[in-house]
C-alpha cells in the first residue's frame, strides 16, 4: 500500500483544475459580454463582474489562493506598522526637492549654455 503526501508548498492535480475552472469562468464571462451584444450593456457587465467574481472566489479555494489571502493578511499587517511622516516632515521634504531641481536645472542651463558659446567660437 503507497501513500502519498503532499508537502505545504507544493499544488496539486485538484488545485490545478480548481485554478483552470477559475480561468474558464472568468474567459467565459468576458466571451459573454461580447457574444451577447443584442443584451443591454448593464446586464453584460454584471456578467462580466460575476464572472470575475466566481473565478476569484474559485481560484480562493486552491493552494495558490490561501496562500495569496494569508500574504494579503500579512501585508495590511505591516502597513499598521508604517511611521507616516507629517504634514511638515512632507511639505519640509518637498520643498527641498523643488529646491535641489531648480538649483540643479539652473546649473544644466549654465553648463549647456557654456558649452555652446565654446562651441561656437570653436567653429566660428
Amino acid at each position: 500500500m503507497s501513500t502519498t503526501t503532499q508537502e505545504p508548498g507544493q499544488s496539486g492535480v485538484l488545485d490545478t483544475i480548481k485554478l483552470l475552472i477559475a480561468t474558464g469562468i472568468l474567459v467565459g464571462g468576458l466571451y459573454g459580454y461580447y457574444y451577447l451584444v443584442e443584451v443591454s450593456l448593464p446586464l453584460r457587465v454584471l456578467l462580466v463582474l460575476g464572472g470575475l467574481i466566481a473565478g476569484v472566489t474559485v481560484a480562493m479555494t486552491s493552494t495558490q489562493g490561501q496562500r495569496l489571502w494569508a500574504f494579503i493578511q500579512g501585508s495590511r499587517v505591516e502597513i499598521r506598522k508604517v511611521i507616516w511622516p507629517t504634514k511638515q516632515e512632507t511639505t519640509q521634504t518637498a520643498i527641498a526637492v523643488f529646491i535641489f531641481t531648480f538649483i540643479m536645472a539652473m546649473f544644466f542651463w549654465g553648463l549647456d549654455s557654456g558649452l555652446l558659446w565654446l562651441t561656437r567660437r570653436l567653429v566660428g
